[in-house]
Protein backbone atom coordinates (compact mmCIF):
# COMPACT_ATOMS: atom_id res chain seq x y z
CA UNK A 1 0.00 0.00 0.00
CA UNK A 2 3.11 2.38 0.85
CA UNK A 3 4.77 1.73 -2.35
CA UNK A 4 1.54 3.34 -4.01
CA UNK A 5 1.94 6.22 -2.50
CA UNK A 6 5.23 6.54 -3.38
CA UNK A 7 5.47 9.20 -5.88
CA UNK A 8 9.05 7.94 -6.68
CA UNK A 9 7.73 4.94 -8.09
CA UNK A 10 5.20 6.37 -10.05
CA UNK A 11 8.23 8.25 -11.74
CA UNK A 12 9.92 5.14 -12.43
CA UNK A 13 7.32 3.29 -13.98
CA UNK A 14 6.36 6.20 -16.01
CA UNK A 15 10.14 7.08 -17.38
CA UNK A 16 10.28 3.25 -17.87
CA UNK A 17 6.93 3.39 -19.66
CA UNK A 18 8.73 6.24 -22.03
CA UNK A 19 11.73 4.28 -22.40
CA UNK A 20 9.92 1.58 -24.20
CA UNK A 21 7.70 3.69 -26.04
CA UNK A 22 11.48 5.19 -26.91
CA UNK A 23 12.73 2.25 -27.84
CA UNK A 24 9.57 0.43 -29.72
CA UNK A 25 8.11 3.08 -31.83
CA UNK A 26 11.37 3.13 -34.11
CA UNK A 27 11.49 -0.81 -33.94
CA UNK A 28 8.22 -1.02 -35.50
CA UNK A 29 8.71 1.66 -38.04
CA UNK A 30 11.85 0.09 -39.15
CA UNK A 31 10.25 -3.48 -39.54
CA UNK A 32 7.31 -1.37 -41.87
CA UNK A 33 10.16 -0.25 -44.01
CA UNK A 34 11.91 -3.30 -44.24
CA UNK A 35 8.31 -5.25 -45.11
CA UNK A 36 6.88 -2.70 -47.70
CA UNK A 37 10.54 -2.63 -49.22
CA UNK A 38 9.92 -6.69 -49.44
CA UNK A 39 6.53 -6.56 -50.37
CA UNK A 40 5.61 -3.55 -52.31
CA UNK A 41 2.79 -4.78 -55.55
CA UNK A 42 1.93 -1.74 -57.41
CA UNK A 43 -1.86 -1.42 -58.64
CA UNK A 44 -3.75 -0.56 -61.79
CA UNK A 45 -3.75 3.42 -61.03
CA UNK A 46 -4.08 6.86 -62.88
CA UNK A 47 -0.71 7.48 -62.81
CA UNK A 48 2.95 6.02 -62.55
CA UNK A 49 5.82 8.53 -60.49
CA UNK A 50 8.98 8.43 -61.10
CA UNK A 51 10.88 9.97 -57.67
CA UNK A 52 13.73 11.89 -58.15
CA UNK A 53 17.21 10.96 -58.20
CA UNK A 54 20.65 12.98 -59.37
CA UNK A 55 21.17 13.35 -63.24
CA UNK A 56 24.83 14.50 -65.20
CA UNK A 57 23.87 16.75 -67.77
CA UNK A 58 20.44 15.44 -68.86
CA UNK A 59 21.63 11.65 -68.25
CA UNK A 60 20.81 10.26 -65.35
CA UNK A 61 22.60 8.34 -62.91
CA UNK A 62 22.30 4.60 -62.35
CA UNK A 63 19.76 5.08 -59.17
CA UNK A 64 17.44 7.04 -61.32
CA UNK A 65 17.70 5.36 -64.87
CA UNK A 66 16.80 1.35 -62.64
CA UNK A 67 13.67 4.05 -61.58
CA UNK A 68 13.24 4.88 -64.99
CA UNK A 69 13.27 1.08 -66.08
CA UNK A 70 11.19 0.15 -63.53
CA UNK A 71 8.58 3.04 -64.71
CA UNK A 72 8.89 1.88 -68.30
CA UNK A 73 8.00 -1.69 -66.91
CA UNK A 74 4.39 -0.67 -65.63
CA UNK A 75 3.57 1.57 -68.20
CA UNK A 76 4.19 -1.11 -71.28
CA UNK A 77 2.02 -3.56 -69.00
CA UNK A 78 -0.63 -1.27 -68.18
CA UNK A 79 -0.51 -0.17 -65.30
CA UNK A 80 -1.15 3.35 -65.84
CA UNK A 81 -1.51 5.08 -68.81
CA UNK A 82 0.71 8.19 -67.58
CA UNK A 83 4.19 8.84 -66.35
CA UNK A 84 4.90 11.85 -64.42
CA UNK A 85 8.65 12.48 -63.50
CA UNK A 86 9.43 15.04 -60.82
CA UNK A 87 12.46 16.27 -59.08
CA UNK A 88 14.19 20.42 -59.74
CA UNK A 89 17.69 20.46 -60.63
CA UNK A 90 20.88 21.16 -58.14
CA UNK A 91 22.50 24.33 -58.27
CA UNK A 92 24.12 24.80 -61.71
CA UNK A 93 22.33 22.06 -63.12
CA UNK A 94 21.06 22.42 -66.91
CA UNK A 95 18.70 20.08 -66.31
CA UNK A 96 16.55 19.02 -63.45
CA UNK A 97 15.89 15.53 -62.72
CA UNK A 98 12.30 15.10 -63.81
CA UNK A 99 13.66 16.58 -67.70
CA UNK A 100 16.46 13.76 -67.69
CA UNK A 101 13.49 11.32 -66.72
CA UNK A 102 11.48 12.21 -69.59
CA UNK A 103 13.93 12.63 -71.95
CA UNK A 104 15.27 8.80 -71.33
CA UNK A 105 11.40 7.78 -71.23
CA UNK A 106 11.12 9.67 -74.77
CA UNK A 107 14.33 7.56 -75.86
CA UNK A 108 13.16 4.20 -74.22
CA UNK A 109 10.17 4.04 -76.87
CA UNK A 110 7.18 5.64 -74.41
CA UNK A 111 5.73 8.54 -76.33
CA UNK A 112 5.84 12.08 -75.26
CA UNK A 113 2.21 12.75 -75.03
CA UNK A 114 1.91 10.10 -71.65
CA UNK A 115 5.04 12.04 -70.07
CA UNK A 116 4.65 15.03 -67.73
CA UNK A 117 8.29 16.67 -65.98
CA UNK A 118 7.10 18.10 -62.82
CA UNK A 119 10.35 20.35 -62.56
CA UNK A 120 10.02 20.88 -58.85
CA UNK A 121 11.16 18.71 -55.49
CA UNK A 122 13.97 18.86 -53.77
CA UNK A 123 13.18 16.09 -51.23
CA UNK A 124 10.92 13.67 -50.75
CA UNK A 125 8.19 15.69 -48.93
CA UNK A 126 8.21 18.96 -51.53
CA UNK A 127 8.70 16.67 -54.85
CA UNK A 128 5.15 14.74 -52.98
CA UNK A 129 3.48 17.58 -52.79
CA UNK A 130 4.44 18.54 -56.35
CA UNK A 131 3.18 15.60 -58.03
CA UNK A 132 0.41 15.74 -55.86
CA UNK A 133 -0.83 19.40 -56.94
CA UNK A 134 -0.65 18.03 -60.80
CA UNK A 135 -2.49 14.82 -59.67
CA UNK A 136 -5.29 16.65 -58.35
CA UNK A 137 -5.77 19.71 -60.72
CA UNK A 138 -5.83 17.26 -63.36
CA UNK A 139 -8.21 15.08 -61.43
CA UNK A 140 -6.24 11.82 -60.79
CA UNK A 141 -6.55 9.71 -57.66
CA UNK A 142 -4.21 6.84 -57.47
CA UNK A 143 -0.33 6.44 -58.15
CA UNK A 144 2.29 3.99 -58.47
CA UNK A 145 5.19 5.51 -56.52
CA UNK A 146 8.24 4.16 -58.42
CA UNK A 147 11.80 5.06 -56.15
CA UNK A 148 14.09 2.50 -53.89
CA UNK A 149 12.88 -0.43 -52.18
CA UNK A 150 12.95 1.58 -48.54
CA UNK A 151 11.87 4.62 -49.49
CA UNK A 152 8.36 2.99 -50.75
CA UNK A 153 6.83 3.01 -47.19
CA UNK A 154 7.54 6.68 -46.31
CA UNK A 155 6.61 7.76 -49.72
CA UNK A 156 3.34 6.09 -49.78
CA UNK A 157 2.95 7.82 -46.46
CA UNK A 158 2.85 11.19 -47.49
CA UNK A 159 0.92 10.35 -50.48
CA UNK A 160 -1.74 9.14 -48.40
CA UNK A 161 -1.42 12.20 -45.84
CA UNK A 162 -1.94 14.40 -49.30
CA UNK A 163 -5.31 12.80 -50.14
CA UNK A 164 -3.76 10.08 -52.93
CA UNK A 165 -4.05 6.53 -52.92
CA UNK A 166 -0.84 5.06 -53.29
CA UNK A 167 1.26 2.05 -53.40
CA UNK A 168 4.44 1.36 -54.83
CA UNK A 169 7.19 -0.58 -56.90
CA UNK A 170 10.60 -0.62 -56.13
CA UNK A 171 13.23 -0.24 -58.68
CA UNK A 172 14.72 -3.73 -59.27
CA UNK A 173 18.10 -3.14 -60.15
CA UNK A 174 20.68 -0.60 -59.70
CA UNK A 175 23.29 0.39 -56.60
CA UNK A 176 19.87 1.07 -54.88
CA UNK A 177 18.17 -2.39 -55.39
CA UNK A 178 16.92 -3.99 -52.34
CA UNK A 179 19.49 -6.77 -52.54
CA UNK A 180 22.28 -4.27 -52.80
CA UNK A 181 21.51 -1.65 -49.75
CA UNK A 182 21.76 -2.47 -45.89
CA UNK A 183 20.53 -1.77 -42.87
CA UNK A 184 21.96 1.93 -43.32
CA UNK A 185 18.99 2.96 -45.91
CA UNK A 186 16.69 1.05 -43.47
CA UNK A 187 17.77 3.10 -40.23
CA UNK A 188 17.94 6.33 -42.99
CA UNK A 189 14.38 5.76 -43.73
CA UNK A 190 13.23 4.74 -40.22
CA UNK A 191 14.23 8.38 -38.98
CA UNK A 192 13.19 10.45 -42.45
CA UNK A 193 9.82 8.81 -41.36
CA UNK A 194 9.69 9.37 -37.24
CA UNK A 195 10.79 13.09 -38.54
CA UNK A 196 8.14 13.24 -40.65
CA UNK A 197 5.58 12.16 -38.30
CA UNK A 198 6.86 14.05 -35.41
CA UNK A 199 8.65 17.58 -36.51
CA UNK A 200 6.54 17.66 -39.55
CA UNK A 201 3.36 18.25 -37.80
CA UNK A 202 4.90 21.34 -36.31
CA UNK A 203 5.43 22.85 -39.53
CA UNK A 204 8.96 21.97 -39.42
CA UNK A 205 10.38 20.52 -42.29
CA UNK A 206 13.68 18.26 -42.12
CA UNK A 207 15.16 17.79 -45.76
CA UNK A 208 16.02 14.24 -46.58
CA UNK A 209 17.92 15.37 -49.51
CA UNK A 210 20.13 12.79 -50.27
CA UNK A 211 21.09 12.74 -54.52
CA UNK A 212 23.27 9.73 -55.61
Amino acid sequence: MLGLLNPFSWVRRIMSLVLLIILLVPAYVALQVYNTGHNATPTKSDAIVIMGAAQNNGTPTPVLQARIDEAKRLYKEGYAPRILTVGANQKGDLWTEAQASVRALAKGQIPKSVLRAVNLGKDTLSSTIAYVDVMKAKGYKSVIIVTDAYHCYRAIAMATDLGVKATCSPAKTGPAAIEKTNWHYIARETGGYLAYKTAGRFGIHLSDQNKK
